[in-house]
C-alpha cells in the first residue's frame, strides 16, 4: 500500500505554497491502478483513465507512465493525452451530444472513437465506411450508482444509444457498411455491487450477434472509492471473478474472442487527493459553530452539486476537544462542506484537509466570485512539485476584450 501523507507534511505545503490547494499523492494513484490491473489479469482487459476527473497534463504523464490508457470526453481533452505523450492508439475518444466536427477531429487523430447517437453514427458511417472501426454506446436501461445525478444508464438517460434501437443500428450497419468493432456501456458512478456490471454483460450479450466486426465489450467506470472513514471501496477481486465467469461462460458459447475494457476515473485519482483550506472567520450563531474557509464551491462543488460526503480534518490541532461544526466557503451562495460535523477544536488560521480531492474537485472548480483557482501540487517519492501556479489577477482578465 502507498504509505499515507502525514498532516506534518500536508501542513509543510500548505506554509510552501499556501492555500487554499490541491496536494495529489501519486503512489496512490499506482496502488489504485494496480488493484484494477492485479484484479483483471487472468483475461484479456484494458484500461482507459477517464480523464475528465482530473486533466492536469502532470496526472496524465504519471498515469501514462503507469501503463494506463486514457479515455477523453470532449476533443480537447483528446488534444492534452497527446500532448501529454500518449500515442493515439492509446486513447479512446467518447463522444456525447456533440456536433460531427468533433468526432472528425477525433478521426484525424487516429484515436479510438465511441458514438453515442445514431445521428453521427449515420454521418461517421457515410463518411469513414469500413476504414475506421468505431465503438458505440449503448444505453442498456439499467439503474445504478449513488445519485440520479451520476447515474447514467437508466431509461430516460440522455446517455447512449438506446437497446431497442439495435435494428436502425443495424440498418445504418447495411446502409453504410461501417464498421462497429466495439459495443460501450456505462451505467453510473460510486458502483459497489458487481452485479451491475453483469447485468451490463448480459444485454451487451444479446446484442453480439448482430455485429460480426465486435473485438471489444467496454464496461465502462464507476468503481465505487471510499468516501467515509470505514467505508469500503468495490471489492475488485470480487468483481473481476463475477465478471470473468460470466464473461466466459457467455462469450465462449459464442465462438468469439473479445477484449474488455474499462473506463476509471474516479476510482484512480479521487483518494489521491486532498484539498486544504485555511480557517477564516469561526462564527457562533448559539445553534451553529460556522467555520468559514478561504475556499468554496468554486473549488469544490461536488458536496453541494451532489449532496456527496467529503471526509475533513483539522490538521492544525489534531488532538482538539471534539466539537460540532458547519464548514463553509466563502462564496456568495450557501457552499457548506459539511453540515454538523464533529471534529477537533477548530480556531482562526488553522488548516483543514478536505479527502477525496483528487476527481472532479480542481477539475470542475471556477472563478465564481471572481476568486482565483487554487494552486496544483504532486508527490512522488516524498518529494512535492507545483504542477498548477495559483491564478493571479492577470488571468481573470486574460481573455477579456477591454472595450474603450
Amino acid at each position: 500500500m502507498a504509505e499515507k501523507i502525514t498532516n506534518e507534511f500536508l501542513l509543510e505545503q500548505a506554509g510552501e505554497y499556501g492555500t487554499p490547494l490541491y496536494v495529489y499523492h501519486g503512489e496512490k494513484i499506482k496502488e489504485q491502478y494496480e488493484k484494477l490491473s492485479s484484479a483483471f489479469s487472468a483475461l484479456d482487459t484494458k484500461f482507459f483513465y477517464a480523464s475528465k476527473a482530473l486533466t492536469n497534463i502532470n496526472i496524465l504523464r504519471y498515469i501514462k507512465n503507469l501503463g494506463c490508457n486514457v479515455d477523453c470526453s470532449s476533443s480537447n481533452e483528446v488534444k492534452l493525452a497527446l500532448h501529454a505523450g500518449f500515442e493515439p492508439e492509446r486513447v479512446l475518444y467518447t463522444s456525447n451530444g456533440i456536433s460531427f466536427a468533433e468526432i472528425e477531429e477525433a478521426a484525424a487523430a487516429g484515436v479510438h472513437i465511441n458514438i453515442d447517437s445514431l445521428s453521427n453514427l449515420e454521418k461517421f458511417g457515410k463518411k469513414y465506411g469500413h476504414t475506421y472501426p468505431v465503438g458505440i454506446r449503448i444505453r442498456p436501461n439499467i439503474m445504478a450508482g449513488g445519485n440520479i445525478k451520476i447515474s447514467t444508464g437508466h431509461n430516460t438517460s440522455k446517455f447512449g444509444i438506446p437497446v431497442h434501437q439495435i435494428e436502425d443500428i443495424e440498418r445504418l450497419m447495411k446502409e453504410t457498411n461501417i464498421c462497429i468493432h466495439a459495443l460501450h456501456i456505462h451505467t453510473g458512478s460510486d458502483i459497489k455491487d458487481p452485479d451491475i456490471f453483469v447485468k451490463g454483460i448480459e444485454v451487451l450479450f444479446e446484442l453480439i450477434p448482430h455485429f460480426p466486426d465486435l473485438k471489444v465489450i467496454d464496461l465502462g467506470g464507476g468503481f465505487k472509492v471510499p468516501y467515509k472513514p470505514g467505508e469500503d471501496e468495490v471489492n475488485m477481486p470480487l468483481l473481476a471473478r463475477r465478471i470473468k465467469e460470466t464473461f466466459v461462460s457467455d462469450f465462449q458459447t459464442q465462438n468469439r474472442n473479445l477484449s474488455l475494457w474499462f473506463e476509471p476515473g474516479k476510482f484512480l485519482v479521487s483518494e489521491c487527493g486532498y484539498l486544504l483550506a485555511t480557517v477564516t472567520v469561526l462564527k457562533d450563531t448559539g445553534e451553529i459553530t460556522f467555520a468559514a474557509v478561504n475556499s468554496g464551491l468554486n473549488h469544490l462543488i461536488r458536496p453541494m452539486m451532489y449532496d456527496a460526503y467529503h471526509h475533513l480534518e483539522n490538521i492544525s490541532n489534531p488532538k482538539g476537544v471534539k466539537k460540532n461544526y458547519w464548514v463553509t466557503g466563502n462564496i456568495c451562495e450557501t457552499d457548506n462542506f459539511a453540515a454538523g460535523r464533529t471534529l477537533n477544536e477548530i480556531r482562526e488560521g488553522d488548516i483543514l484537509a478536505i479527502y477525496n480531492g483528487g476527481a472532479y474537485g480542481f477539475e470542475m472548480a471556477s472563478n465564481y466570485n471572481s476568486r482565483y483557482k487554487p494552486a496544483e501540487v504532486l508527490v512522488e517519492n516524498g518529494i512535492a512539485r507545483l504542477i498548477r501556479r495559483r491564478d493571479n489577477f492577470e488571468d481573470l482578465i486574460r481573455n477579456q476584450a477591454e472595450l474603450i
